[in-house]
C-alpha cells in the first residue's frame, strides 16, 4: 500500500453557519473538490479545523462523514487530555480512517518528555498497528519531539513513520539530519507553507500538509511539483519554484500565525467558497486592516499568477 503521507494533503477547516454550527455537507463537498483538484487525501481535525472550539462529537461526526464519502482521511488527535486524544484515535480506527496526525500533549506537563511519551503511546495503542501516524511536531505547542523519543516510540510502534514538521527551517533540517534521511520507512512532511522549497529540496521531504493549499490547491500542487523536480537537480524547476515561493510568501506566512484560520477562511471566500464566511465563534474575525491586507495580497498574487510563465 502506498504511503498516505507521501502526497500533498490539505488541512480542512470547519465550515459553519452564522451560529457556529458545523456544516458537514460543506466539509465533505470541500474535501471532494480538493481531491478532484489533485490532492491525495485530507486531514481533519487539526489546528486548521479549530479542534479546541468543537465538541468531540462534532469532530467525530466530521471524520465519519469524510470516510463514508470515500475520502482518504487523516485524523488529528488534538485534545485537552490524553484520554480524549486516544478516543479520537480509536474512533478513527473504528470508522476506517486512513492515518493519524498525532498532536502532542498540551496544557499540562507539556515540557515533560516522559509525559509526551505516555501521551503518544496511548494514542498509538488506540489507533492500532494498521493506522499509520505522523507526529505534528511544533514548538508552537511548546514541545519538540527529538530523535531519542521518536526512535523509542518507533521501535515499539512501527506505524509511527515520521513527522509533519511545523517547526520551520531549523526543525526540518534537524529531522532530516538526525531522523528521516536514509531510512525509506520514515517520512518527513513539510508542515508549514513557507518551508516547501527548503523541506523538499534540502531536507528530503516527500509530502506536505498545507493550509493555504486548502484555498488554492492548484497553485500549491504546482509548488510541490516544482520542488520535487528541483530536488532532482532540475535547474529550471528550481528557478520556477523559487519564483512561485516568493510570490506566494505573504499568503503562506499567514500559516505561521495565530489567526491562520481567520485568514484562510477569508481566502476561501475570495476563491469562491462562500461556505467559509463564518467562524465557529462570531467574534473571531480579522480586523479591517488585516482583511484589507489579505485582499490586496490575494489580488496581487492573482495578477502575478495570470502572467507567470511557470503556471
Amino acid at each position: 500500500m502506498s504511503n498516505i503521507f507521501s502526497g500533498t494533503i490539505p488541512a480542512l477547516m470547519t465550515p459553519c453557519d452564522a451560529e457556529g454550527n458545523p456544516d458537514v455537507a460543506a466539509l465533505v463537498a470541500t474535501a471532494k473538490g480538493l481531491i478532484d483538484a489533485g490532492m491525495d487525501s485530507v486531514v481533519y481535525c487539526g489546528s486548521m479545523g479549530d479542534w479546541p472550539l468543537l465538541t468531540d462529537e462534532q469532530r467525530q461526526t466530521g471524520v465519519k462523514a469524510l470516510v463514508d464519502a470515500g475520502i482518504r482521511t487523516i485524523v488529528g488527535t488534538g485534545a485537552q487530555n490524553t484520554k480524549i486524544a486516544a478516543a479520537h484515535a480509536a474512533h478513527a480506527r473504528e470508522v476506517g480512517a486512513h492515518g493519524l496526525m498525532v498532536i502532542p500533549r498540551v496544557l499540562s506537563r507539556t515540557l515533560s518528555p516522559a509525559a509526551q511519551h505516555n501521551h503518544f503511546t496511548a494514542i498509538l495503542e488506540a489507533g492500532g498497528p494498521d493506522l499509520p501516524a505522523v507526529i505534528y511536531n511544533s514548538p508552537h505547542y511548546g514541545f519538540e519531539t527529538k530523535a531519542d523519543l521518536f526512535f523509542k516510540l518507533n521501535a515499539k510502534y512501527p506505524q509511527l513513520i515520521g513527522f509533519k514538521e511545523f517547526g520551520g527551517a531549523a526543525a526540518l533540517t534537524y529531522a532530516a539530519e538526525h531522523i528521516t534521511t536514509g531510512n525509506e520507512n520514515l517520512t518527513l512532511m513539510v508542515g508549514v507553507d513557507t518551508q516547501a522549497f527548503h523541506g523538499f529540496v534540502n531536507c528530503g521531504a516527500i509530502g506536505a500538509i498545507t493550509g493555504v493549499g486548502t484555498a488554492m490547491p492548484k497553485e500549491v500542487l504546482k509548488m510541490v511539483e516544482l520542488c520535487k523536480l528541483a530536488a532532482t537537480g532540475d535547474a529550471k524547476a528550481r528557478v520556477l519554484a523559487l519564483q512561485l515561493g516568493e510570490a506566494m510568501n505573504i499568503l503562506c506566512t499567514f500559516d505561521e500565525g495565530t489567526d491562520l484560520v481567520l485568514y484562510y477562511k477569508h481566502l476561501m471566500v475570495l476563491e469562491g467558497n462562500s461556505a467559509y464566511e463564518h467562524q465557529i465563534y462570531a467574534d473571531d474575525k480579522l480586523s479591517a486592516s488585516q482583511q484589507a491586507h489579505l485582499d490586496s495580497q490575494h489580488a496581487l498574487f492573482r495578477n502575478w499568477w495570470n502572467s507567470w510563465e511557470g503556471k
